[in-house]
């Protein structure tokens, strides 16, 4: 029980939830769609057990995603991906959930949530095996109490979470930049860049201790992670700022 005490096993934690809250408020909507047309008294268990079966599945994903983040090359293509995400969340599209249909039989409304949820969680999956994966043995113990703890959150204060992003922009573009924090140590400690006796012909940022996990300097560290948070910055406000003239035209 020792990873209590550890500093890095609380800030993990904490990137985890604040990542599901962010990249998971459209979860709340799904959730409510799916469920409207259910009997009063079957509601509250289509979204008890739609949202534990998301939550289940959700787990297994992010088990997959941190092993194969341990495959040459995929860290930095997750990384790349995980820019792209945070920007997005910078520069929001209109979404529409038109497509999410509802039911009034409990198991239909249930796979719906399920389905639904395994669809919208690429982001989410790869967002939290990045921020996960420097706790070692203890990374999906992360993943679940992270979930566990933000879920609900999602769920039932969905609403309240959607107000206070609203009225504070700030907590967006700070959840952006968070995406970019783990996408700069990603990209950096990708087992093709640490590993000294493969792939010569690339740059190394570091190595690899006896676990196979990387090690890296200082300030190789502090470098990428804040050359990501800032890359995510600036390419948001720059596709903003196009996006704006675009809609005053419209």
């Amino acid at each position: 029980m020792d990873f209590l005490t550890s500093p890095a096993f609380w800030v993990a934690l904490g990137q985890i939830i604040i990542i599901d809250i962010l990249l998971g408020g459209d979860n709340a909507v799904v959730i409510a769609l799916a469920c409207r047309k259910l009997p009063p008294e079957q509601r509250k268990k289509g979204i008890i057990f739609g949202t534990a079966g998301a939550i289940v599945l959700r787990v297994i994903l992010i088990a997959f995603a941190m092993t194969l983040l341990m495959v040459p090359f995929l860290k930095f293509v997750g990384a790349i991906l995980l820019i792209w995400i945070g920007v997005k969340l910078l520069v929001p599209e209109e979404e529409g959930h038109g497509d999410i249909q509802g039911s009034d039989k409990l198991f239909a409304a249930i796979k719906t949530i399920i389905v639904a949820d395994l669809v919208m969680s690429v982001d989410n999956v790869i967002a939290i095996a990045g921020a996960a994966q420097n706790a070692g043995e203890h990374s999906l113990l992360l993943v679940i109490l992270g979930l566990l703890i933000s879920i609900p959150i999602i769920v039932w204060g969905s609403q309240l979470v959607i107000k206070l992003m609203e009225r504070f922009p700030l907590i967006i573009t700070l959840g952006g930049m968070l995406l970019g924090w783990i996408a700069g140590g990603m990209m950096v400690t990708d087992p093709a860049f640490v590993t000294p006796d493969k792939w010569t012909f690339l740059p190394k940022f570091g190595t690899v201790d006896e676990k196979g996990l990387a090690v890296v300097s200082n300030t190789v560290y502090w470098t990428s992670h804040i050359a990501g948070a800032l890359l995510v910055l600036a390419l948001g406000k720059f596709f903003a700022s196009r996006k704006k003239p675009d809609a005053a035209h419209g």
